[in-house]
């Protein structure tokens, strides 16, 4: 829940103490070895200034706290999620560059001496409480874990915020995923046919062959196929939105006679062999670790014989539990129910299903420029974005986008593209090289 301004003008203009003096310390301490010129405007009867008079070139970060409740929560939990989800609700708000405002990730109590954390804790009981909870639950954690219905609700949460914001961010084909860049100068429209072009011939798509996209997003991989290399394609989606573009895309374009999409859970695909050739794009990490089984035992079901299957997703570097800010952060606000294995743990259920890993392709620092240019797009538009979806859900994105480049720049997160055939595929049916297929 977002505070109503009339609420907020409220909070702006109540009167609340100044701060004990031990959470004084204990916040300037927390604060102090963060790489920025910090300020803290604590509703307007407090300042802290951390580390002004260091060098000129530091970044200059401004936090303006609008209740004690978010102060108390924060000592009182030592989480500084607190300030994620109080800015989320409106009870404070940054100011600075996005990539230095989220050096506040990096707040510890390692440093702070323990009789004084103590001292900070209790007096932070005396604070004024919030007046909403800052943990909400939220639609899809009263759904059952890994349902249907869960899935088709969290899903939708991310992709049906409205078609007109995707397009401020996306390149003119809607593409939603990593990009695959030639050169440093190669524009994100270029980027992305590129990637397209690439996934078509790894699975060496033939015309009249048919093809099925698991999650196709909003259609550009399923149209390119269709146009530049002939083939059938279906697409399944849980979002209602991609679902109306794809059906007005398809009609516009005249490709009826070759494409459809429907809304569908990937439990629900055909159990016999139905297609020539599957894709599945940035589509694995929603589904969730348990299920893999599911998801890759859904997709050999559904693949002829002779078939290929290629898997894109992002990985993480070391196990992801969700106890990371990122990751709390991800799932809260952006993507619910999100999970990213380690590779192996991908690469591992596959084999055992019955799948036969005939190419591994990272993608990395491919995924941290892309991530880059949806920034840039977005910056560029602020104003726009902003009159669609609101300032805090659009600063929340950039936040977002801006986090989720900086784990691939350092190798928190990786982004694989693997190549599938049946286990059961006796015949060798590829090239024996990658030379003009794969590279």
């Amino acid at each position: 829940m977002v505070l109503p301004k009339s609420l907020l003008s409220t909070l702006l203009t109540m009167s609340y103490p100044t701060l004990p003096a031990s959470i004084r310390k204990c916040l300037h301490e927390m604060v102090s070895p963060l790489p920025v010129k910090l300020f803290i405007d604590c509703w307007g009867a407090d300042k802290i200034v951390v580390n002004e008079a260091l060098d000129d070139n530091l970044p200059q970060v401004t936090l303006k706290i609008y209740h004690p409740g978010v102060v108390r929560a924060l000592v009182l939990s030592q989480d500084p999620f607190v300030l994620i989800e109080a800015y989320a609700r409106g009870f404070l708000d940054f100011f600075g560059d996005v990539e230095d405002v989220m050096c506040l990730d990096k707040l510890s109590y390692s440093q702070i001496n323990r009789l004084q954390a103590i001292r900070a804790w209790i007096d932070a009981l005396s604070l004024p409480k919030l007046s909403v909870s800052l943990q909400e639950e939220t639609a899809w954690q009263k759904l059952g874990w890994r349902s249907r219905d869960r899935d088709r609700t969290a899903v939708q949460h991310h992709y049906d915020i409205d078609n007109a914001f995707f397009h401020l961010l996306l390149d003119p084909l809607l593409v939603y995923s990593c990009a695959h860049f030639d050169s440093e100068g190669t524009s994100l429209k270029d980027a992305q046919e590129a990637k397209l072009d690439l996934i078509c011939r790894k699975l060496k798509l033939q015309p009249g062959e048919s093809l099925l996209d698991i999650g196709c997003g909003w259609g550009g991989l399923l149209r390119r196929a269709a146009t530049h290399y002939g083939v059938k394609g279906h697409g399944i989606t849980l979002s209602k939105e991609q679902l109306a573009f794809n059906q007005k895309q398809i009609e516009q374009s005249g490709l009826g006679n070759q494409l459809t999409v429907e809304l569908l859970d990937y439990r629900d695909l055909p159990k016999t062999p139905t297609f020539d050739k599957i894709v599945s794009v940035g589509m694995v990490e929603h589904i969730g670790i348990e299920k893999y089984p599911v998801y890759f035992q859904c997709a050999l079901s559904c693949l002829k014989p002779g078939g290929l299957f290629l898997n894109h997703g992002i990985t993480a570097s070391e196990k992801w539990d969700g106890s990371s800010l990122n990751e709390r952060f991800i799932q809260r606000y952006i993507f619910p129910d999100s999970d990213y294995p380690r590779l192996f743990e991908i690469v591992t259920v596959a084999e055992e299903v019955g799948w036969e890993v005939v190419d591994v392709d990272a993608w990395r620092l491919h995924y941290a420029k892309t991530l880059r240019c949806w920034a840039a797009n977005l910056e560029a538009a602020i104003e726009e974005a902003i009159a669609l979806i609101g300032e805090r859900k659009t600063r929340i994105w950039q936040f977002y986008l801006i986090g989720c480049a900086l784990a691939f720049e350092q190798n928190h997160t990786g982004i694989y593209q693997v190549l599938h055939r049946r286990r059961t595929d006796r015949e060798w049916n590829l090239p024996l090289t990658r030379e003009g297929w794969l590279c």
